[in-house]
């Protein structure tokens, strides 16, 4: 059976590899697992590893926080030795950080097959370093497992099409089917807020964080939701100093997958640049608005799921998240039928 060398380094990863790296063992396959340390706080890293049933990774590059260029390079010097020893049959990325395009350089260069879980997604916003990350993989790989149709579309206009493209669906819905929620209530309980009561935020992204107009919109938007209800704030260790204080959020350590699904389906609405957040609330059926100026998940903002809502003032962000309380979307299934890994472990094998 197929050998397969993955690649993880960040929180969105650890939970896309979940259900992939047990259909892999289901399918039989021998899977090596690298981890980059691109996330190597406790609270991003270990602790998903933990709760979502990933073996530990065979190997930690340790690589940690730098610049982009010098992250991504020291990531492919650790990767080319591994690559080269185990020489596996596919080498397989996940999604748009930079350990997807450090995997994929090495195994291009090293003549390894590359899979990419995730393909297709585009921002058209180039100016977003994930967005480089996607098209470089997607154009490096020689299999590109889409999670949608959009996506599918996406790598055809690029003239990437045929047997190598793949409509399998999204894992991280796979991820959401089998998340326990038993914990909620004891969660809120320790948050002081209650079921369909509060809003939940995240705000990670480098256009965000790193432009003070913008975050400081963000943060003055959330103030202004706080005072209709509470608001829970888990914070990227990368954003918290950048923050100080926010009156009326409740600015809490980064939360384990399960307590942050739980949140999710508890949540009355959320609001986050996250990418992996947007398709999580809808997952749990929660209203999200997308404090970006485009998202690459274009199939929740059809279905009326999400709003994006590009953080140009305080007003904006406030009226944007108290306008989506209680908006519910139509009815689709976008992301599959939950058996996206199954069908990409099939492929590998």
């Amino acid at each position: 059976m197929s050998k397969v060398l993955t690649v993880v380094g960040a929180r969105p990863q650890f939970i896309k590899a979940s259900p992939v790296s047990k259909a892999l063992r289901r399918r039989g396959c021998e899977e090596y697992l690298v981890h980059t340390g691109q996330h190597y706080d406790e609270a991003m890293s270990e602790r998903f590893f933990r709760e979502l049933g990933l073996d530990e990774p065979q190997v930690n590059l340790q690589v940690g926080s730098s610049s982009h260029g010098a992250q991504t390079g020291a990531m492919m010097a650790g990767l080319e030795p591994i690559v080269s020893q185990q020489r596996p049959d596919w080498l397989l990325v996940y999604g748009d950080t930079n350990s997807t395009l450090a995997g994929a350089l090495v195994a291009a260069k090293l003549h390894v097959p590359v899979a990419h879980v995730e393909a297709g997604l585009r921002s058209f916003n180039r100016a977003m370093p994930e967005e480089i990350n996607r098209l470089v993989t997607d154009h490096l790989s020689t299999l590109l497992f889409a999670p949608t149709t959009t996506a599918v579309a996406n790598l055809a206009a690029e003239g990437i099409q045929g047997d190598k493209v793949r409509l399998v669906g999204d894992v991280m819905f796979d991820a959401a089917l089998s998340a326990p929620l038993g914990g909620a209530a004891a969660l809120l309980d320790q948050l002081g807020v209650t079921r369909k009561g509060f809003c939940l935020a995240t705000v990670h992204r480098a256009e965000n964080t790193d432009v003070p107009g913008r975050l400081e919109a963000i943060m003055g938007g959330l103030s202004a939701v706080a005072g209709q209800m509470p608001v829970v704030l888990p914070c990227h260790p990368r954003t918290r100093p950048l923050i100080g204080q926010v009156p009326g959020v409740s600015v809490i350590d980064p939360l384990g997958y399960v307590e942050t699904a739980c949140l999710l389906e508890s949540a009355l609405v959320v609001a986050t640049d996250s990418g992996g957040l947007q398709k999580e609330a809808y997952f749990h059926g929660t209203p999200c608005v997308t404090l970006r100026d485009e998202t690459e998940w274009v199939e929740l903002v059809e279905l009326g799921w999400n709003v994006l809502s590009p953080p140009v003032s305080a007003a904006a962000v406030g009226t944007a998240v108290l306008a989506a309380v209680g908006r519910v979307g139509r009815e689709g299934a976008p992301y599959g039928n939950g058996e996206a890994a199954v069908r990409i472990a099939e492929a590998l094998a």
